[in-house]
């Protein structure tokens, strides 16, 4: 138990000094295919040092329960209704994206200096879930939107240590409907997401705001114009997203995010729309050393977006690929027992290193 502890202090002082380094990013895009299939992706980013992210498949019966304030377990405990996958950071106990065998998807979104859990109480410590735990507890015992709601109003939502930041959270069903949650001065505010865009801070409401600084913008080309006596042409194709911002800060992927998918064309098939998905969020990969102050050394990885995940709600599939290898793996929870199967946590990467296959 010593060991389990301190494995656990080491991992969370991790994320503490994330949340304080403000590096943690996320970039989350919804897709419909034409066969009625809907996809939800994401990156999750962090360019201080390898999250050690895992897989972890969590069976029917699983009892698992909330870490506390100190680092100790101690809070709520929950048994799964539901046998899910999900992809953890740090440790398997915090899944940042998830997918349950009743189609339900969640995940969580750094969220700093916007969002504020009410303060832990410790009558009340039975009831506690720690926000990084809130995936697995709600993919473990929710079904749909509706009772993700219902769940999240029954406990409380907690921080483990005051130093860290805190998070706000996605929930697509298999119908398509997303919300989005977020705790300010310990108040839950749910907004339905039917744009299926979400990044980081400031608040989802102030970002959908935000995309009217952008009614200029359309898909295609600006037509040719004269400026007295001279023509003015388009240098090339695109021109019509002249002004899109391109910095990586939270509010400008999140209208970069919202242009690019809802300019894509429709795919036919949710598989189809997985690699679209995937195609889109090409886009806002994070290359290591732009996110560090000048004179400061890189983090020895190669690129500070981790992983990229995208998940068929409807067809219960969850595919990911990450930052040492962009081929795309899959875990069809289908085909997965989950009354049978046994808990693991499986590294993303079990070689961290991109292969490369000689042709010649």
């Amino acid at each position: 138990m010593k060991k389990e502890l301190c494995q656990w202090i080491v991992g969370f002082c991790i994320l503490v000094s994330l949340s304080a380094g403000n590096a943690w990013a996320c970039t989350g895009i919804s897709l419909a295919a034409a066969d009625g299939s809907r996809v939800v992706a994401r990156t999750i980013e962090w360019g201080g040092s390898d999250l050690n992210s895992q897989y972890v498949i969590v069976p029917r019966g699983y009892v698992q329960q909330s870490y506390i304030p100190g680092g100790v377990v101690g809070g709520k405990k929950f048994e799964a209704r539901y046998g899910y996958v999900g992809l953890a950071v740090e440790q398997a106990e915090f899944v940042a994206e998830g997918l349950n065998e009743a189609g339900l998807s969640a995940g969580l979104f750094y969220f700093p200096g916007y969002g504020g859990y009410e303060a832990y109480c410790e009558e009340a410590k039975t009831e506690s879930v720690a926000d990084l735990q809130l995936v697995s507890y709600l993919l473990a015992t929710c079904a749909t939107v509706d009772e993700v709601k219902e769940a999240v109003s029954e406990i409380h939502v907690i921080a483990i240590d005051p130093r860290a930041s805190t998070v706000h959270w996605r929930f697509t069903e298999p119908s398509g409907r997303q919300v989005v949650l977020e705790i300010v001065d310990g108040k839950l505010y749910f907004f339905e997401n039917e744009l299926g865009v979400l990044t980081n801070s400031p608040g989802f409401e102030w970002q959908m705001t935000n995309l009217n600084n952008y009614v200029n913008l359309y898909p295609g080309s600006a037509p040719s114009q004269k400026l007295n006596n001279c023509e003015l042409k388009s240098f090339g194709a695109g021109s019509g997203f002249l002004g899109i911002p391109g910095d990586v800060t939270p509010p400008s992927r999140f209208v970069r995010a919202a242009f690019y998918q809802a300019t894509a064309p429709q795919q036919k098939t949710g598989e189809d729309a997985v690699l679209q998905g995937f195609q889109i969020l090409n886009n806002f990969d994070i290359p290591v050393g732009i996110e560090f102050a000048d004179g400061k050394i890189p983090a020895d990885i190669p690129s500070a977006t981790q992983w990229t995940s995208a998940t068929d709600v409807t067809h219960r599939v969850i595919y990911y690929r990450t930052m040492y290898n962009a081929a795309i793996r899959s875990i069809d929870l289908k085909k997965v027992d989950f009354t049978k199967i046994s808990y693991r946590a499986v590294p993303l990467d079990e070689v961290k290193r991109q292969p490369v296959i000689s042709l010649y």
